[in-house]
């Protein structure tokens, strides 16, 4: 019989792959696939369009519907230009803390799935655990529809936990988002005479003031419905970067910007789409008046559905059983979580680690919670027998 490799040992070798959403994570899921196929698990692949990436599912248990999926990322945010003082891609323990690029975003869950997974072959497990390993989850949560599309080659799962750091608290909501990459195209002339032209950089900045003005009503207005619970309690919008122009005695012909919206459960996607369109719009006419040139291009780059608290929510009911925690927690980020409710799962985010070392140079899951998450891993699985 192979080895089974500790919850560490795994984490270590995860760890080890620099798995940056820009990058291929093919190599990991090859290890991944090799090790579980090794303990007698059939993995499944569903690859990205290019091939350069896949995500990786599995049954364990008996071939029914009903089990419960641990869904994971595979991917890491970039370490370049910060200030490690290790090894990124090296686990590397001081002080209680195990350091390295994903240990709690989300790589530390990942290795505890996997470690459950292959306990379950050894259990006599009446209810299937699941796993699923997504690509792209840092650039949007774009691997997970079609991860979860493929998995409905599986028996039907019903409850979904997202192992996203939590420090094991069950988060039921987060904010959705829309995020559209905005080209302005305006029309050159000498700044002397720039009522003949068009200037993407102003045009661009009637948008963004815009955004400024929704965040203000927004901000002053008396939280409705699901709203109250998150912090800010309402649907704000930002633009994180931007560039344009030629030079400064010549109108911008091009003006580039990221428009994002974070979506509060209770509001969808589509009535910002409209809102941000339609403003689009209106400013394009204007523009287009002086020259017929000139317009605004709206590319949509991201869109993530809001996760919702939901009633009977038999994922939220397992996770509260095995920890025994029951305060209320809803996060203003986003998840995979709002995908799997989408489409019909129970769904809940639940995992080691703290969600504010994510992303930071030297992040970190200190070794008491990693083994506490062995130990939630421990407690779901007799639950599943």
């Amino acid at each position: 019989m192979p080895t089974r490799l500790t919850p560490r040992e795994i984490l270590e070798k995860l760890v080890s792959f620099p798995t940056v959403s820009r990058d291929t994570n093919l190599p990991l899921i090859d290890w991944v696939e090799d090790y579980m196929s090794g303990q007698g698990i059939t993995c499944h692949r569903h690859y990205d369009d290019d091939r350069q990436k896949a995500a990786l599912f599995a049954h364990v248990g008996p071939e029914i519907e009903g089990g419960v999926v641990l869904s994971g990322h595979t991917d890491v945010v970039p370490v370049d230009g910060q200030p490690w003082t290790s090894d990124p891609f090296t686990v590397t323990e001081r002080d209680g803390k195990l350091y390295g690029r994903g240990t709690t975003d989300m790589k530390g869950f990942d290795a505890l799935a996997i470690w459950a997974m292959v306990e379950a072959t050894s259990r006599d497990i009446s209810r299937p655990l699941q796993i699923a390993l997504s690509y792209d989850e840092e650039v949007g949560c774009t691997g997970a529809p079609p991860l979860i599309e493929a998995m409905q080659a599986l028996p039907r799962a019903s409850d979904v936990i997202v192992g996203e750091p939590t420090m094991l608290k069950a988060v039921t909501g987060h904010k959705g988002g829309v995020t559209y990459w905005v080209h302005v195209h305006g029309f050159e002339v000498h700044s002397s005479l720039m009522y003949r032209g068009v200037s993407a950089v102003m045009e661009g900045a009637k948008l963004i003031d815009w955004a400024n003005q929704l965040n203000a009503e927004q901000a002053a207005a008396e939280p409705q419905g699901m709203a109250a619970l998150f912090d800010p309690p309402y649907t704000n919008v930002h633009v994180g970067q931007i560039s344009g122009g030629t030079a400064h005695n010549i109108t911008a012909k091009d003006c580039e910007f990221g428009l994002g919206f974070r979506v509060v459960p209770g509001e969808t996607l589509d009535q910002w789409r409209a809102l941000a369109e339609a403003k689009a719009a209106e400013l394009t006419a204007a523009m287009q008046a002086v020259r017929p040139e000139a317009h605004i291009e709206m590319e949509e780059k991201f869109a993530l559905p809001p996760f919702a608290p939901t009633q009977d929510n038999h994922a939220e009911q397992l996770v509260r059983q095995i920890t025994g925690d029951n305060s209320e927690n809803h996060v203003s980020y986003g998840t995979e979580a709002s995908h799997f409710q989408t489409v019909g799962y129970n769904a809940v985010v639940c995992g080691p680690g703290s969600i504010e070392v994510a992303h930071q140079p030297d992040e970190y899951i200190t070794v008491a919670q990693f083994n506490e998450g062995q130990r939630f891993m421990e407690k779901l699985l007799q639950r599943l027998e």
